[in-house]
Formats: C-alpha cells, structure tokens, sequence
C-alpha cells in the first residue's frame, strides 16, 4: 500500500509542511501534570506517537488560565520549557506540534477563587484537628462544604448561560489569555495553535446557546464575531504560528432532533468556514459539536453511527474553501482513510482513538504491516475522560507508560506454548515472537478468540471482531503456530521452555435453577439455543444486559432480575444511554434489589424489599457471570504462567486480560 498512499503524502499547512496526512486530533489524556505543563507522561505518550510515524499531533483542551480543569495549561512563561521540550522531540521524527487552545464556558477567575476559598477552609480545619481544637475544625469543615457547594453551583450555572451573561470586558480578558497562549507557544517551538471552535466559543456561535443582544448575540454576523476576533488575535501575537480552527457542527439525528448544542448548524458553518480563511486561517478541522451532556455523542462507540458520519459536511467545506480540511470521527481503517483522500473529501485524516489503540499506523502503512484497528467501544478513552482517570486503549498495554513499557528483544529464544487462544492467548503469542521466541499455541476449538466471539453477538457489537482480525493477520506474520482442535496433555508441552495457561473461565450456573426452560446467557449468545416468548434474566451485569438486547432483537418480552441496586454496572457512559432508550422502547422489566429464591416452572420466584413476588417467564436465562477454569498440569516441570480470565478467582475485561499478557510474555 505504501507505494501508492495517500495518508502518506505530505501537503503544505500554513508554515509548516506535514510529511503525511495522518493526524493525532486533540484528545484529553489526563497525563499532564498538576500545574498542566508536560511531564514525563505526557512527553513519552506524544513521542511514541511521533515515533510510530505521525505527521501532526495536536494537545487537546490547553487552557490559557489557571483553571480548576485537568487539563494541559499554558498560562506561564514558566511552563514554556515543557512545551518546548516536547516540541523539539516531536521534531526530531519530522513530527509538528500543535495546541488546541480553549476556554471553559464559565467564569475561571469566580469558580477558581470559591474552590481556593473551600481549601483553604478544608486546611484550617485540618489545623484545627492537630491542635485537638474540634469545634473550629467542625466549623472550618461545614465552611468548606458550603463554599465548595456554592463553587459547583456555580459552575454548573455557568455551563448553561455564562456565554450570555458574561460581561465585554470578561470577553476581552479571555481573548488576551488566549493570544498570550499563543506567544507562548510560538516561543515553545509549537508548530500550530488550533482554536477550539467549540465550549465559549462555540457557544457564542451558536443559536442555540448564545441570548445575548449586544455586538455579540443575534444574528450570524454577531455570534461568529468573536471566533474571528480570536483569529485576529492570535495572528498578531504569534505571526509565525500556523492556525487551525475546529469547526464544530451541529448535526442532526435519524429521529430528527439535534445532535449538540455549541457550534453551529450546517448552513451556518459553511458561512463561517469561508470567513475563517479570509481571515487567516490556515487548516479547518470538521467535527461533531459538543455540549449535549453524553460525550458518546461526540465520540460514538460502536454501532451507533456510521463510520465518519460527519463527513458529507467536511466534503462541502473542502468544496468552499481553499486551505486543507480534516475529517475527524469513527475513521477507523486505514482502507477508508485512503478513500477519503482518493475522492477528495479531506485532506488530512484524524485518527484519534485508533491512534491509542495502535500508534504506529504511519509506519505500518510504509512497511505493508497488519494494523491493530479501534473497537470503538469507548471503555479505556471516553469513560477514563469521564471519569477523571487516565486515558487508555483496552488492547493497548502501553498507553500512558510509554517511558517504561516496550516490548524488548529478549536475551534468548525461547520455546513458548501458550493454551489457548483466547485475547489473552493471542496478545501473549503476539508480545513473545516480536521479543524473538518460537511460539506455539494450543487451541481447543476451530478458531481463535475464544469469548469475543460471544460478546460480538448482542447488537451493535458486532465491531468487537476486529480485536482478533488483526491477530489473524499478525500471527502467521510472525511465525506463530497455531494448533486447533488441541487440548494439550503434559506431554505435549514438556519439549517447551515456557507454558503460558489462557484457558479463560465459564460460565456460572445456579444449582436451584434447573430444567430444559433453564439456560445460560452464553450458550443462547452462542445460538446452542433458542429464545421465545417472556424471558427472565438473572443477572443485569454487562453480560446480562446485553443479552436482554439480544433477546428483545429475538422477539422476546424481557425482565431483568438484578440483586444490586441497578444493572449495567460497568457499562461505558457513552453506551448505557443507548441501553436505556432501548430496554424503554421495549418495556422492559427490571427487578433491582431483587434474590431469586427459585423457579416453578412458570414464572421466577424472588424476594424484593422483604416482600416474596412472582416473575411470569416462558425461559430463564442465566447470566450471573463467570468463573476461571481450571488445568491439571501437576508433574510438568517447567515455569507456567496463568494471564487472563484463568489467572485469578475475579475474572477479566479485555483490557485486564491484555496487560496481563503484556506483561507475561515481555517478562518471559
């Protein structure tokens, strides 16, 4: 493919000249240090990239105020030198650097003063305490909750009318921020400042968002007069910096109402797009507008949008203006993205999410290499933003420890058997023959994958798949052999040097639940048996809801028996919306708090809240989770090793069941 790529041509941005067209867009990773400047996370992440042969990486969400966010900072002259060596490293592999500057939709200075006020209230009655002084440090401590009370009252205000109620002058402030930024990150070596087009300025853009009846509200002339002012601004601060500008969209969904509030509408961005060039602007970065409060919205997880769906909007961009254009948003293969760039849509390709999970796309497309693709499903990215934790790929062991996680050449080769080709199996096998090893995998079935190929079944996860595509391509690519319809003895593994177990778990049944209309969630996700008429499942964990959609996609009338006090725990934040919108359409039935004493034949019997019911079914369904399996391998003397779902009484996530085997086989 290299020969003939297009994602590897380079194009001309503004002053700089990308040497490809593959662009890291601007993602939260949670990796920067408190203060927001780059540290060693940080730094090791964006040069891994750098080194897996991205053209263009962009920061995301870099504040130009000392904001109460985590998220990168720029504010200080004193935080230049992190910048500027991250700059000079990326550049080192020909890679430029860019900004995605923002401003929160609320009042920094006002928000940031209350939760410094609730600190300092917290610390003095910690003092307090110290001295034995408990009345002050119940004062101090009533004090603090009531300021930090009013802090988020305030900032939850804010989100919804700041962009209204704040004054010219708070307008003007923000603006010098921002160019101040900008300078900052032109003395850095910063190749490029991208204007987050969407949060406060996307707000003042929007119809939507945006009352004001000032110079800045009304009309489109009005809304978008700032976003052009913030051009102006940062062209005069730091003239030698190349602009982008994300233009966020309001799209609309399949049942015709809005998907997002900030930014603006197709119609409107056309207009604003042709007055972002005139005024300077370098590159335009077309993506889905935020503030709809369900980050799923702005990235989909599987199944729930087609790929890059916002890409009719960026080819009628490209159409009207004369600077590049990049598409972002569920581009998941290198395949599409070269078709993209072959019909002229874009011109560069963000891809964000498939760049965690994979960052050597650039070079692999050089080298005609097996790609490991994004399964969109959200869980280690999406959900860790969400959730205030560091982001990660599930199948990629080395996100945000870069500096001390790489599969190394090992000292000698080793004769590896791993049992089992489950994901754990397979990222072992993948982690010993890149390290050098003569790999050999023992499998009991006729295929690889071992439980993905259950959890492809319930809808929309079909995409789940790709996770054991790629090994199907990079195995063989690697000399590992793979023996099917094997259940190795002892002796079929004592030749080897190394035994790696991944024979994974099973799943659980209920001894007091008995019968030909009792079935496991597992075989009916597997089709073993079918499903009809009024179905109760036991267990509303992952494994349980899901099969409830598999069932409603049956035909069946559904009820869901859970003990805790709700069912999808677990589930991504961006997915469970989704869920719920299903299992309302459908009226299905759910039973939290709720201990399945037994089943007559025609309905379960339960206690909920003390009280004794009844649960009319046709079918139970169990799904009350699984169990590690077990392997006899006493007498064998040589080191084995358990990763996955069989190496610990708590079974795992595929993203436990990765770094597991990371970590195994880089130890072998």
């Amino acid at each position: 493919m290299s020969t003939n790529s297009k994602l590897l041509q380079s194009i001309q941005v503004g002053n700089m000249t990308l040497k490809n067209r593959i662009m890291f867009p601007p993602l939260t990773t949670g990796y920067e240090e408190r203060d927001g400047s780059i540290g060693n996370r940080s730094f090791y992440f964006y040069k891994r990239l750098a080194q897996g042969g991205v053209g263009y990486v962009v920061i995301g969400d870099v504040a130009p105020v000392n904001t109460a966010s985590p998220t990168p900072k720029l504010y200080s002259d004193a935080q230049i030198p992190t910048f500027k060596k991250l700059a000079d490293a990326l550049h080192e592999y020909d890679c430029k650097l860019g900004l995605q500057i923002f401003h929160p939709e609320y009042d920094v200075v006002g928000v940031g003063k209350m939760i410094m006020g609730s600190m300092m209230a917290m610390k003095a009655a910690q003092e307090a305490k110290a001295k034995g002084d408990m009345e002050t440090f119940q004062t101090k401590m009533a004090e603090s909750e009531k300021i930090r009370g009013e802090a988020y009252a305030k900032l939850h205000h804010d989100m919804k009318f700041f962009v209204s109620e704040c004054s010219q002058d708070t307008l003007m402030d923000i603006k010098n921020s921002i160019a101040a930024c900008a300078k900052r990150a032109q003395m850095a070596g910063v190749d490029a400042i991208e204007i987050h087009g969407d949060r406060l300025i996307g707000s003042l853009c929007s119809s939507l968002l945006n009352h004001r009846t000032d110079e800045y509200g009304g009309e489109l002339k009005n809304r978008i007069r700032y976003a052009l002012e913030i051009v102006h601004a940062i062209k005069e601060a730091a003239p030698e910096i190349t602009i982008e500008y994300k233009l966020p969209i309001i799209t609309t969904n399949p049942d015709g109402s809005l998907r997002g509030k900030g930014g603006l509408i197709p119609e409107e961005a056309y207009i604003l797009a042709q007055e972002l060039e005139k005024a300077g602007v370098n590159m335009i970065q077309v993506a889905q507008a935020n503030h709809t409060g369900n980050m799923g919205d702005t990235i989909p997880p599987m199944g729930t949008l087609p790929e890059n769906w916002t890409l009719d909007i960026c080819e009628k961009v490209k159409s009207l203006v004369s600077i590049p254009v990049a598409t972002v948003g569920r581009v998941i293969s290198v395949e599409n993205g070269e078709t993209i760039l072959a019909e002229e849509k874009a011109d560069i390709i963000g891809y964000g999410r498939s760049l965690l999970t994979d960052p050597d796309i650039a070079n692999k497309v050089m080298k005609d290499e097996p790609i490991r693709e994004c399964l969109n499903c959200n869980k280690g990215c999406v959900d860790a933003i969400q959730n205030r934790k560091y982001i990660s790929c599930v199948l990629n062991a080395e996100n945000g420890n870069e500096e001390t996680m790489k599969i190394l050449p090992s000292n000698s080769s080793k004769k590896v058997a791993i049992i089992g080709a489950g994901i754990a199996g397979l990222e072992a096998a993948r982690v010993a023959a890149i390290r050098g090893h003569q790999v050999t995998i023992f499998e009991k079935e006729d295929k690889i994958g071992g439980q993905i190929h259950l959890a492809s079944k319930p809808p929309r996860k079909e995409e789940i798949l790709r996770s054991i595509q790629y090994y199907e391509k990079v195995l063989p690519a690697l000399g590992v052999e793979i023996k099917y319809n094997r259940t190795p003895c002892i002796h079929c593994v004592s030749g080897y040097d190394e035994i790696i177990v991944a024979i994974g778990a099973q799943d659980i049944s209920l001894p007091f639940l008995q019968g030909e209309k009792v079935v496991s969630s597992w075989d009916v996700l597997d089709g073993k048996v079918e499903i009809q008429g009024k179905v109760a499942i036991i267990g509303g964990g992952l494994v349980g809801t899901e099969t409830a959609e598999f069932a409603l996609e049956k035909g069946c009338e559904v009820a869901i028996v859970e003990m805790l006090d709700t069912i999808a725990r677990g589930e991504s934040s961006t997915i469970l919306p989704v869920i719920q919108k299903d299992f309302k359409e459908h009226n299905v039935q759910e039973y939290t708090n709720t201990k399945v004493t037994g089943f007559n034949g025609t309905a379960i019997l339960a206690t909920k809240d003390e009280q004794e019911i009844e649960i009319p079914c046709d079918m139970v369904i169990v799904a009350v989770g699984s169990k590690k399996k077990e392997i006899d391998l006493t007498g064998l003397d040589k080191p084995i090793h358990y990763i996955g779902d069989c190496s610990q009484d708590k079974t795992a996530d595929i993203s436990s069941a990765i770094r597991s085997a990371y970590q195994c086989a880089n130890n072998l």
